[in-house]
């Protein structure tokens, strides 16, 4: 990730300064970082998942949210745009401006993102009390990375590869792998 301008905010000054922004930023801990665009696989594969989330919780109480709405980690003091999320929160119906209670974060990777989404980033992530599952899309590897909470909160990885169904068991269902592929060329 990049800094924007090596610009500080206060939580509260970062979200009426990026209501007037053109383009999109996170914010961590008084830092703002530029978010840059995004391929044209990776937004298939955003909208694939995004798309079958919606389709699968139609009846529950539960949301899918994709690329433009941001995420509120309050203990990292920082606010995310993730590829893809899902909050059953009534208080995320509320809110206007972000979600605070996601169960499950999608990241699709990108050259660019990789490490962060991975490292930093999951690290920030995990300290949201509500978040169940964590998946990590891997388009050039056509793998899906599922990190699960235990009740024990520790987080197990779960590698989903090839034909089978990506299971997301804090929602109870599954989304075939092909289906997270679908229109995607092979490599």
């Amino acid at each position: 990730m990049q800094t924007a301008e090596r610009l500080h905010f206060s939580a509260e000054d970062y979200l009426a300064w990026e209501a007037t922004q053109a383009e999109k930023h996170e914010f961590v801990a008084g830092e703002v970082f530029a978010m840059v665009g995004a391929r044209q696989d990776h937004v298939v594969v955003s909208l694939n998942i995004a798309s079958a989330l919606r389709q699968r919780l139609r009846g529950t109480p539960c949301r899918s949210y994709m690329a433009d709405m941001k995420l509120k980690v309050e203990a990292a003091d920082a606010f995310f745009y993730p590829d893809v999320m899902v909050s059953c929160h009534l208080d995320d119906r509320k809110s206007e401006q972000f979600i605070s209670n996601p169960s499950l974060i999608v990241e699709v990777l990108s050259d660019s993102t990789a490490d962060y989404d991975r490292g930093g980033k999951f690290v920030a992530y995990r300290k949201l009390n509500s978040l169940k599952e964590y998946l990590i899309v891997d388009i050039a590897a056509r793998r899906v990375e599922c990190c699960r909470r235990t009740t024990s909160n520790d987080w197990l990885l779960h590698d989903y590869v090839g034909e089978v169904d990506c299971e997301l068991t804090s929602l109870g269902i599954q989304i075939p792998m092909a289906e997270i592929f679908e229109d995607i060329e092979a490599a």
